[in-house]
């Protein structure tokens, strides 16, 4: 495995596996698929995310999107991937390995997002667990971090039940839902072990 990556090579195929999952690029053929999963979630989604703009949802909105995260795909600079059922290809949700920082640093960041419906049923567990494997392996990172609201408890307990450690608290760290907020900081590291699946715990 290299010690360090640039954006001059990163992965041909962002495309993560799981035993239930396929994780890729959003595509535009997804647009309708991912605007109805979005609308319907809602209310779910809006305590943990920032403001939505008024052209969020817009078939326009969603091709820059899907440009964006094409472009930073290819300089290695964010890896912006839908979760989706490896057996019904159904959008189950969102997840980035993001800001990634590579030189001395060899670290991104990590966020997701899943739809209501899908939601408690292990699915992103699942899909956090591919991801770090990706990001360990295929991206040869030596860091991944996330932060969470403090009230956050399913997503508390999920990073910490995948085996991320909680390092501390930053405060107006990030602008959800039109409010600066304190954010419980998270990292995991390489060289660290992963705990594995526990029957019976969903997120």
């Amino acid at each position: 495995m290299a010690l360090f990556r640039f954006a001059t090579d990163p992965p041909a195929r962002p495309l993560i596996r799981t035993q239930n999952l396929i994780m890729r690029a959003p595509l535009a053929g997804d647009y309708s698929a991912w605007a109805s999963l979005r609308m319907q979630s809602r209310d779910f989604l809006t305590p943990w995310e920032p403001v939505w703009s008024e052209d969020d949802l817009t078939r326009t909105s969603f091709r820059l999107r899907v440009k964006r995260a094409a472009r930073e795909i290819a300089s290695d600079e964010a890896y912006s991937l839908f979760v989706l059922d490896a057996h019904s290809e159904a959008l189950l949700g969102g997840l980035t390995l993001g800001l990634v920082r590579r030189g001395v640093a060899q670290a991104c960041t990590l966020g997701y997002w899943m739809g209501q419906r899908h939601a408690g049923k292990g699915h992103m567990t699942e899909a956090v667990r591919g991801a770090l494997d990706f990001a360990f392996s295929e991206l040869a990172l030596h860091r991944v971090e996330a932060a969470c609201l403090p009230n956050n408890e399913p997503s508390r307990r999920l990073l910490e039940r995948v085996g991320f450690t909680r390092e501390g608290e930053a405060r107006g760290y990030l602008r959800i839902n039109g409010v600066w907020a304190d954010h419980l900081l998270y990292g995991l590291l390489s060289s660290e072990p992963r705990r594995p699946p526990e029957t019976g715990r969903k997120l």
